[in-house]
């Protein structure tokens, strides 16, 4: 009998693909026209508008926050595409749209966050690594970053809010920061925190939510080959909305999931909680694994809507990455 290789979902074919030196050659004009100026911090990326924006192209996204003038890495970019995510079942989500709506409740309520992050400061950014490790360390952001494999990939990303987009991250995989700081046997969970600086970041003055941001993963989560740090965006530094300095980017979660400007990270032996299971256990659970099978008690989650275009797609279970971790949840 032949061999008859049937492809995955999330695989498109090589002529559906946009070749690599042309999308290269637009970061570079991105670049020249001044798009892409780094900002500094967001809490998770937020939804659009459901319109197409055919002045993108040509709208430079504006200068927020203070990355752009103390960065040192800026010469890494664009790092290198890793081909086994290299190709999306769909178009890479326009830049603009990407970075000019965004949830930010540490700042503004409001969508047009990138109003509000001047404040923000960036300089000597730090991540402490703590609990069960053999080596507990707090790395200098630049440092960490050039010392890490950084990487390209295409990964779709998909809200609770039943919107989504297609991103080009660059980052390093989670599991080489564990790597350097060697888990303890007793480690199951990976337990995340952002910062807390009320006076750059007014939302963080509100009674309501118990700031900073809080977020956990599985240790098996946390070292699954897509879950990744991303210190980039579209071939540049993470602006502020985007979650500048460091981020997590966990593709086949609800975003609510991907704490962005990480300063903590914890190796725990019981289930640390989360910021939005505390606030809403009945509508945000700790998994948060995107299922299309599995309503919102407020929303259906069957269906997403590109935030460019506001084109509506069937939700693929896991984010379409079931391949890569539907193992990691079979009881």
């Amino acid at each position: 009998m032949p061999f008859i290789h049937i492809p995955p979902g999330w695989k498109i074919p090589e002529s559906r693909a946009t070749p690599e030196t042309v999308y290269i050659g637009l970061r570079g004009f991105l670049k020249t026209i001044g798009w892409g100026v780094a900002g500094a911090m967001g809490l998770w990326a937020g939804c659009g508008s459901g319109k197409s924006n055919p002045d993108a192209v040509a709208t430079p996204i504006p200068a927020t926050g203070s990355t752009a003038d103390v960065s040192t890495t800026g010469d890494l970019y664009p790092a290198r595409r890793n081909p086994r995510f290299g190709r999306l079942d769909r178009p890479l989500t326009s830049e603009y749209s990407a970075s000019m709506y965004n949830n930010f409740y540490e700042v503004t309520t409001s969508k047009d966050v990138w109003r509000y992050v001047e404040r923000f400061q960036t300089h000597s950014w730090q991540i402490e690594v703590s609990g069960l490790v053999e080596k507990p360390q707090v790395f200098d952001i630049d440092d960490l970053i050039r010392s890490m494999p950084l990487e390209e990939r295409l990964y779709r990303f998909r809200c609770v809010e039943a919107w989504a987009m297609a991103v080009p991250w660059t980052g390093f995989p989670f599991r080489a920061l564990l790597d350097r700081v060697q888990p303890k046997s007793s480690a199951k969970y990976v337990r995340l925190l952002t910062f807390f600086r009320p006076e750059e970041a007014p939302g963080q003055n509100a009674p309501w939510f118990p700031w900073p941001y809080y977020e956990g993963l599985t240790l098996a989560e946390a070292s699954n080959e897509l879950t990744l740090l991303a210190i980039g965006i579209y071939g540049r530094e993470l602006p502020a909305q985007d979650g500048a300095l460091i981020r997590l980017v966990v593709p086949w979660k609800y975003g609510y999931k991907s704490i962005k400007s990480i300063v903590s990270i914890e190796l725990t032996a019981e289930k640390p909680s989360t910021f939005w299971n505390d606030e809403a256990s009945n509508e945000y659970d700790f998994d948060a694994n995107v299922n299309p099978y599995v309503p919102h008690p407020r929303w259906s989650q069957a269906r997403e809507r590109m935030i460019d275009t506001g084109e509506f797609r069937d939700t693929q279970l896991y984010n379409g990455y079931a391949p890569y971790v539907a193992h990691l949840y079979k009881t």
